[in-house]
């Protein structure tokens, strides 16, 4: 059996243990893959590992050889599925693995803007404490996140750990309705949620119902002030809006770890050098090593359960 990961570099192998997974069939590691090399690379192969190439239905219907498409992320956006049901192909995603990374670096982001720390660091590198008359400075306003509210959108895995997490720190927690229709004791309609929220963290997929889904409505529902967290995909955020709300103070600080494009143009309209209160990171909250791994070992179970035909987190 012939199994290709089209962008191993995406999970830094050389710090992982890739022995499990290369004694269950024979495989090509590629570190990236361009979208004009996807057929080719695919064209004997069986199985297939992808974190972010995108396999559309042209791609599927150019690889017949295909029988499981390993998804090595939880989000499923760059696979069309519906094509792949079609063409009789399994798709297995990867849940639960990114669970304490990325509620530790969610808290990461809230902490950092409640605090203002970046900015305080700064001033002492250039020397304003040094040249202070007291012993401390308080040039930037500190919010404690007890008693504050969180706002959870999106309450699976990750909104879940987040919301624990938060809990310690002293937080209330509002969880809005879910995007599914479903309704859920104890939630509350995301408009709802926006009033009463200090904080408000993204944890939901990308679909068609949720996309740009904090636009400019959204933003000028939020309490005046507060701040916003996505950890989970940037094509949520209209980030020109998110731009306008953050330069008029309108919105207290926004911390991000995803954006729209990735890697982003360097004129993305979120990275102009006049946008108070923002702190981007490069999709890295999901890169601690023990993530990683587990992240590694799951696509392993996946592909293990779908040759013993009891395949497992199916997504298609």
């Amino acid at each position: 059996m012939q199994g290709v990961f089209l962008d191993s570099e995406t999970v830094n192998p050389d710090e992982l243990d890739f022995s499990t997974l290369q004694a269950l069939m024979s495989w090509t590691f590629y570190p990236f893959t361009d979208p004009a090399q996807r057929v080719e690379r695919l064209q004997h192969a069986e199985v297939v590992i992808t974190n972010k190439v995108l396999l559309d239905a042209a791609t599927l219907a150019a690889c017949p050889s295909l029988k499981l498409i390993c998804i090595c992320a939880t989000g499923t956006n760059n696979v069309d599925l519906n094509a792949a049901r079609e063409q009789g192909i399994t798709v297995c995603n990867v849940s639960g693995y990114a669970r304490a990374a990325v509620a530790q670096h969610s808290l990461m982001l809230m902490l950092t803007l409640a605090t203002h720390c970046l900015q305080y660091d700064q001033a002492v590198k250039r020397g304003d404490w040094s040249d202070g008359r007291q012993f401390c400075l308080l040039d930037y306003p500190i919010m404690e996140l007890a008693g504050k509210t969180l706002g959870i959108i999106g309450y699976g895995d990750l909104g879940r750990e987040t919301a624990r997490l938060a809990e310690a720190f002293g937080m209330k927690i509002a969880v809005a309705q879910s995007f599914s229709g479903r309704s859920h004791e104890g939630r509350v309609p995301l408009s709802e949620l926006l009033l009463q929220s200090d904080v408000v963290s993204l944890h939901c997929p990308l679909t068609p119902q949720t996309e740009k889904l904090v636009d400019a409505a959204f933003l000028s529902q939020m309490k005046p002030g507060a701040l916003l967290i996505n950890t989970s995909r940037g094509g949520l955020v209209d980030e020109q809006a998110l731009a306008d709300a953050l330069r008029s103070g309108q919105l207290g600080g926004a911390g991000l770890d995803v954006l729209s494009s990735e890697p982003p143009r360097r004129d993305h309209v979120l990275l102009s050098a006049d946008i108070p209160n923002l702190i981007i990171t490069p999709h890295n909250a999901w890169g601690t090593r023990e993530c990683r791994q587990r992240l590694l070992d799951g696509v392993v179970s996946n592909i293990e359960n779908w040759q013993a035909g009891t395949a497992t987190n199916v997504v298609n």
